[in-house]
């Protein structure tokens, strides 16, 4: 079944294109053959599939009632069974992703046993110098399922007040109280578990009291403050369901002393000045101004090593991009051992003027829970954020594999600079694609003719098991069957992202962008799936998506 497409070569000329109806791969009409009973699979046969094909070992006729319930409307639907079709249809349906869409976690650990969904500079609409501030990437950012927002506080230019802007450079202002009131309204659409708002705070006391006011009586029984700042473990993120944590360093300045402007390169929460020396000025700071915090940030006073754990008393550590990676090269047990208890938040480094971001896995797997990113920064970086948390049903927390949180017989954490054997193998089968013809227009792609899409597949994880590969470009085809199987051998799957991205194949090597996912491995179904696609901005397609298979063995 097809439709004609023409596309105009020159005023005199066309050329006719047959644009093909998605029609079932080889390996679906086999699949079919294998559970169906005379040209139909009953509620029966397909309860049978999905427990022995599709690895759901739990799945009820009930399951298999509502895939047929979602058919009804297609005139391929018959009631006393799927055609091929029909099932064809299923699929590449709606009702058959390729990861699980609740929360399935232990959320009754500390926080420090999870990654957390974490921006940086929240409030900025583009890059890192020039940009306008605003609640809008704040609400967008929350409503993605981000569970840490950053705030710059400043005095405003009266001095009688507090906004929010990047200190030293040329971005416009928003008030702080806009900022709150966004956080309230917007915190727990998307998730009900806990917002962290972490504050780089330039304040001088008296503004510090009209925040502490301000914050107050924005989120009133919203706001979680512990009685003490010695605590021996964070709270979980079950116990602090739809609560507000404010994590910042505590005040250690006079309040004589006013507050200097920093530039693009973000000392982020003014842990790297005046730190050894100003212990008793901790004792002039306005109380509850203090006490509204409840994730103390800094580094340890009296000239300790940074990563010195504190038996009595948890607390928050920020690094650049550029610090983690030095540290990591001689510390990274040390590192895996610090996150066990204490958080680690870890930023872009200050040239990133653009607001790209850079590779969050070197985070990840010495422990650190808030990799933070500029959300408006799109691309392969950013994607693979969206990817990991899109595992535990998007809701912002992801609990950390065993291995960062646990000690060896002789008391040794983890050692990512350690090698390690291949643990799993992952085969990928990427079978076809559909949908571009409906969601672009038709010369989108090609002014003379369909598209020639190819795509790529691979594994963003541990150095080892980093690697991209690529189908060949099928031409002419709004509807490509590709047929190819990948495979992956996975030494850290518990870290690991697969990453799909389909690129339009030009002559020019400028290849067009036709859609990109990236799936976090633990949480990938197996058997064969349906794959939405993403734009570049990490918004879903209406349309445009992969059937693809995925199965794992694993090395003994």
């Amino acid at each position: 079944m097809s439709n004609k497409q023409s596309f105009k070569v020159c005023f005199c000329f066309k050329r006719i294109f047959r644009v093909k109806v998605a029609e079932p791969p080889e390996d679906i009409k086999n699949l079919f053959n294998q559970y169906a009973e005379n040209g139909t699979i009953t509620i029966d046969n397909l309860q049978n599939f999905l427990i022995e094909f599709q690895g759901e070992p739990n799945a009820t006729k009930e399951d298999a009632q509502t895939i047929f319930n979602s058919l009804r409307h297609l005139n391929i639907f018959q009631r006393k069974g799927l055609h091929l079709d029909a099932f064809f249809r299923y699929l590449l349906g709606d009702l058959n992703p390729p990861f699980y869409s609740k929360v399935h976690h232990d959320m009754n650990a500390p926080l420090a046993h999870y990654f957390l969904f974490t921006g940086h500079n929240s409030y900025l609409t583009g890059n890192q110098l020039s940009s306008d501030s605003s609640v809008h990437p704040i609400i967008n950012a929350l409503l993605q399922g981000v569970r840490v927002i950053e705030l710059d506080l400043w005095p405003n230019s009266k001095k009688n007040g507090v906004e929010v802007r990047h200190g030293g450079t040329l971005t416009s202002p928003v008030e702080l109280i806009k900022c709150l009131r966004a956080i309230k309204d917007h915190a727990f659409t998307a998730s009900e578990y806990p917002v962290v708002i972490t504050f780089e705070d330039h304040l001088p006391s008296n503004l510090q009291a009209k925040v502490a006011k301000m914050v107050t009586e924005t989120f009133g029984g919203m706001l979680y403050s512990p009685h003490s700042e010695f605590i021996m473990e964070f709270p979980s993120p079950d116990s602090l369901k739809r609560r507000i944590l404010i994590s910042t360093k505590p005040p250690e300045y006079h309040e004589s002393q006013r507050p200097r402007e920093s530039g693009a390169t973000d000392n982020k929460d003014n842990e790297q000045d005046d730190q050894d020396d100003q212990d008793e000025d901790e004792e002039n700071a306005i109380p509850e101004y203090k006490q509204l915090i409840a994730i103390h940030a800094g580094k340890p006073k009296g000239g300790l090593d940074i990563w010195h754990i504190d038996p009595i008393k948890v607390r928050r550590l920020s690094l650049s991009e550029q610090e983690l990676e030095n540290a990591t090269r001689t510390r990274g047990s040390d590192i895996v051992r610090f996150t066990q208890r204490n958080l680690l938040r870890v930023y872009p480094k200050g040239t990133r003027l653009d607001s790209s971001n850079y590779d969050p896995m070197l985070g990840w797997t010495h422990g650190a829970q808030m990799v933070a990113f500029n959300m408006q920064g799109h691309g392969k970086y950013l994607w693979i954020m969206e990817g990991m948390f899109r595992a535990n049903g998007g809701c912002g927390y992801v609990k950390k594999p065993d291995f960062l949180l646990a000690l060896g017989p002789n008391n040794e954490a983890f050692d990512p600079n350690e090698p390690l054997p291949v643990k799993t193998i992952l085969k990928v089968k990427v079978y076809m694609g559909e949908g571009w013809h409906s969601d672009f227009h038709h010369t989108h792609f090609d002014l003379y003719s369909p598209p020639d899409f190819y795509v790529r597949v691979g594994i963003a994880g541990v150095p080892n098991d980093t690697k991209m590969m690529e189908t060949e470009p099928i031409e002419d085809q709004w509807v490509p069957v590709w047929n190819k199987e990948f495979i992956f051998p996975l030494s850290v799957p518990e870290l690991a992202v697969l990453r799909v991205e389909v690129k339009e194949y030009d002559t020019s090597g400028k290849h067009d962008f036709g859609g990109q996912t990236c799936l976090p491995i633990p949480e990938v179904r197996t058997g064969i799936r349906a794959v939405p696609l993403h734009n570049r901005r990490g918004q879903k397609y209406k349309s445009v998506r992969l059937l693809m298979g995925f199965e794992f063995d694993y090395a003994e």
